[in-house]
């Protein structure tokens, strides 16, 4: 299923939502770096996230599997020579001797095998390094009418949807940083939260639906389907506009071992 963001990676630049520029400064506050040092970013996709890091100074190797997804990346990137991308998978990725002052991943550290993830950054980092790690939500708010007239929608044309589904407010996702407790390796977990309203055009809105995997794996009937009843929603009943709410999670963990 990550592969499927690399097989329209124009698409997934364009319609992606951008992270909020506070993020990247509580992210740098939290894992105790500034201009001049050495991260590792995990799962660049086009770039997003690596521009806000190479603009505060840092020197970024940043890995992605997508071979189109690391083109796009590269010119997005090409203004800061600081900051280099590799095509590869972070598992199979053969990690370079100079240890990081940070590992970051952002809304792409839960598509790596599990059984490296954690062990692996921490041994990309040196002593005292941060692992910092972004979780993007979609949480209750914006439109919040047309979000629950869409589950109709989904209920008729993807199969896997539960009935009656809705949006958690942001206050209600609990933090979870059993992994990096668990491993031994890192000290307690902080957190920050920042939350994002988005507006969309009918058109705009279905182009970021493309862009996820749970999307893009229906079957193409189902898929354009579920697509066009959205857009009759936006169109017939919200005048051709709605507003999303995102939640980023920023968590930040040190290593200890």
């Amino acid at each position: 299923m990550r592969r499927t963001f690399d097989e329209d990676a124009e698409l997934y630049d364009r319609a992606r939502p951008r992270y909020v520029g506070e993020l990247f400064d509580g992210l740098a506050e939290l894992a105790g770096i500034g201009a001049g040092a050495r991260v590792l970013e995990i799962g660049c996709g086009t770039g997003q996230a690596t521009v806000s890091l190479a603009e505060r100074g840092f020197r970024v190797v940043a890995v992605e599997l997508g071979a189109s997804m690391a083109s796009v990346a590269r010119r997005n990137l090409a203004r800061f020579p600081l900051v280099s991308v590799v095509n590869s998978t972070f598992e199979e990725w053969e990690l370079p001797s100079e240890p990081f002052d940070a590992v970051v991943s952002a809304t792409a550290f839960a598509w790596v095998d599990p059984a490296v993830r954690v062990a692996k950054a921490a041994d990309a980092l040196r002593a005292g390094g941060a692992l910092a790690t972004v979780a993007t939500h979609h949480v209750a708010g914006g439109t919040v009418d047309f979000f629950h007239e869409a589950q109709d929608c989904y209920e008729r044309f993807d199969p896997e949807t539960p009935p009656g589904l809705r949006l958690t407010p942001a206050a209600d996702i609990p933090t979870d940083s059993a992994e990096v407790d668990e491993s031994g390796r890192f000290s307690p977990a902080a957190f920050r939260r920042y939350e994002l309203d988005v507006e969309y055009s009918t058109d705009s809105y279905l182009d970021v639906l493309r862009t996820y995997s749970g999307h893009r794996a229906l079957e193409s009937g189902a898929r354009t389907s579920l697509l066009n009843c959205i857009a009759a929603l936006i169109d017939g009943r919200y005048g051709g506009t709605i507003t999303k709410r995102y939640m980023f999670e920023l968590r930040v963990a040190h290593r200890i071992t």
